[in-house]
């Protein structure tokens, strides 16, 4: 990088924020923000960034996959930053920037291991269709009181009002109103980091939330997806809260999901899913028809924690199959009633803890590839779902796992660097995840002779 690649209304805008550095970040196959920090002067000036190839594929226990996967040398990337992306940080009490980066490697080309770059890379192929993908994600979370001690349950916190939430508050506003400076603060972050929020609500767990965030380009919000989590968590911290994005934090309670409503335009902002007289078109078929045929290879990027697998649940609105009907919530993918310009699909399958690079990657490349191979879905499903069918998709990350490596559609999408490096780190956590001796193990079987 050099200054000249710098616009100039950008170098005054981060000398009058008074920033002193600058947070070179990108985000791990996780989606957890990794990088370094350089002094605002020198980032001005285009001194570049070079950090391990390896770190986006860092596991959640902290170790590696192999050298083999991203290196025998242990090589570098170049951190190549989005100057679209350049915010200031709005939790810094010392005023500093942050700017999103490409992983690049020493020849040029973006990094196959980086997640950024495996969305980069899918949206290539919709723009030489002359595509655009629309999306629009829909975040749910927990608040919790803080929390140190991982042996012991989450809680929600206390309440001005001196109480916690047990249940009954799902889509009140009560919770809401008490919280309120948090939400404020969040909110606050939000402009200052350029992201469009919508809706918010309350959800049906006991101080669960959810906050949709405006539709648009792809790579705009899985960046705005990536900002807005990392957002939430620093806020909370500030506000003596946790903000959990696990799939299934709480026994018993409902778990947190990531629905994704997709949408494609052509050049000229028409909507692909419909035709000049309004009904849906063959491509709105044959996308809904890829989600049906590959998203059962492709579950680890929605799910991708053993976590995951137990949101699952019948009866607690959470997907276990791959019908799809109109206005129904019993269904995996869900056609919400719209006009012919907002005709659009929603994934109800990834979970909050999904990396939203990834997950977007995956659910519009299964549609494409629907698209592409002219494929036909199942009979729409009328009723409840629940009722009527067994699961139909991997019950754990093992068998998700199991189910990437033998099927081809992640390699076709995504290329095999990226597939096999991504299940080298997800065996990496299972390894450890099979060691554990959990609390259920000791309370039942401690007592068996």
């Amino acid at each position: 990088m050099s200054d000249a690649r710098m616009p100039a209304g950008l170098i005054e805008w981060l000398q009058q924020s008074k920033a002193r550095d600058v947070e070179l970040a990108f985000a791990d196959v996780h989606g957890f923000p990794r990088g370094k920090t350089l002094p605002a002067p020198a980032f001005i000036k285009g001194q570049q960034l070079r950090i391990a190839r390896a770190v986006p594929l860092q596991s959640c226990v902290g170790e590696f996959p192999d050298y083999s996967f991203y290196g025998e040398h242990d090589p570098d990337v170049t951190l190549l930053p989005d100057y679209d992306t350049l915010r200031l940080v709005p939790w810094a009490k010392t005023p500093r920037a942050l700017v999103i980066c490409d992983c690049v490697d020493h020849d040029g080309s973006l990094s196959p291991l980086a997640p950024r770059s495996v969305l980069k890379q899918l949206l290539a192929r919709y723009a030489a269709r002359d595509w655009t993908p629309i999306v629009a994600p829909e975040l749910e979370f927990y608040l919790f009181a803080a929390h140190g001690d991982p042996a012991q349950p989450f809680q929600p916190p206390a309440l001005p009002c001196g109480r916690r939430e047990t249940g009954f508050d799902a889509f009140g506003f009560s919770a809401l109103g008490e919280l309120e400076a948090f939400f404020d603060d969040l909110y606050r972050a939000c402009e200052v980091l350029g992201i469009a929020t919508d809706t918010c609500v309350h959800e049906m767990g006991p101080s669960q939330f959810e906050i949709n965030l405006k539709h648009g380009d792809a790579l705009k919000l899985a960046d705005d997806t990536f900002l807005f989590k990392t957002a939430l968590k620093e806020t909370a911290h500030r506000h003596g809260l946790s903000a959990v994005c696990m799939a299934k934090p709480l026994s018993g309670q409902p778990g947190s999901s990531m629905h994704l409503h997709q949408s494609v335009v052509d050049r000229r902002g028409a909507n692909v899913f419909s035709q000049a007289d309004g009904s849906a078109s063959p491509a709105f078929f044959g996308f809904i028809a890829g989600l049906q045929r590959f998203l059962p290879q492709l579950m680890p990027l929605f799910c991708p924690n053993p976590n995951s697998y137990r949101r699952f649940v019948k009866g607690m609105a959470a997907p276990v199959n791959l019908s799809w009907g109109l206005d129904n919530r019993s269904v995996g993918l869900r056609v919400p009633v719209s006009g012919p310009e907002a005709r659009r699909v929603e994934n109800r399958l990834p979970g909050c803890d999904a990396n939203p690079y990834l997950a977007l990657a995956a659910s519009l490349g299964a549609g494409l590839a629907g698209i592409e191979q002219g494929l036909t879905p199942d009979e729409a499903a009328h009723g409840n779902v629940f009722k009527q069918q067994a699961a139909s998709l991997p019950s754990t990350l093992d068998a998700a796992c199991a189910a990437m490596a033998a099927g081809d559609a992640a390699e076709a999408l995504f290329g095999p660097d990226f597939c096999r490096a991504y299940l080298a780190v997800k065996e990496v956590e299972l390894n450890d995840y099979h060691r554990q001796i959990t609390s259920w193990e000791r309370q039942y079987l401690g007592l068996l002779a």
